[in-house]
């Protein structure tokens, strides 16, 4: 049970929390307390739609988390282009898509699908109408923001586990 509590203050960053429960309860949680930090920082970049400073966020936490998972840099490349069309820069979410992500699409037939489903924002002046309109929804955001939570502290995991056997 200590375990399972220890978890889920890791997971959602509680690192006060965290570090009293690991001296009350001599619980050692699954990675470094000191790394929380950092990852509740590139969650908060892609919830507030910050791409971009939350995959040099990532890339300086570990560079092999995107290069390793093209579909997790695919869907932060994505939230990019959402937010582009968000603030309304059109010109510049178009040449974003086809320099950045139209490439990935031709590797990967979901990529390319979910890149339509996207730029299909493009086609309609009031989104609200628009029947791909959840993708401008910061639930579009909080599910970005939990996958690469998810992988960081995979990431992690993963690295303190070989620390340990080494």
């Amino acid at each position: 049970m200590n375990k399972l509590v220890m978890n889920f203050l890791v997971t959602e960053g509680y690192v006060e929390a965290a570090e009293k429960f690991q001296m009350e309860s001599g619980t050692e949680p699954d990675i470094d307390l000191a790394t929380i930090t950092d990852r509740m920082a590139v969650k908060k970049a892609v919830q507030s739609g910050n791409v971009e400073d939350a995959i040099e966020k990532v890339n300086d936490l570990n560079p092999e988390i995107l290069d390793t998972n093209p579909q997790l840099f695919f869907h932060l490349q994505q939230q990019r282009l959402i937010e582009l069309i968000r603030n309304g820069k059109i010109e510049e979410a178009l040449e974003f898509a086809q320099e950045e992500l139209a490439p990935r699409g031709e590797e990967n037939q979901s990529f390319l699908e979910e890149l339509e489903r996207t730029v299909s924002l493009l086609a309609f002046e009031d989104v609200s109408n628009c029947p791909v309109g959840e993708l401008l929804d910061i639930s579009q955001r909080l599910k970005t923001a939990s996958e690469v939570n998810a992988a960081i502290l995979t990431s992690q995991s993963h690295e303190k586990g070989l620390s340990v056997v080494t």
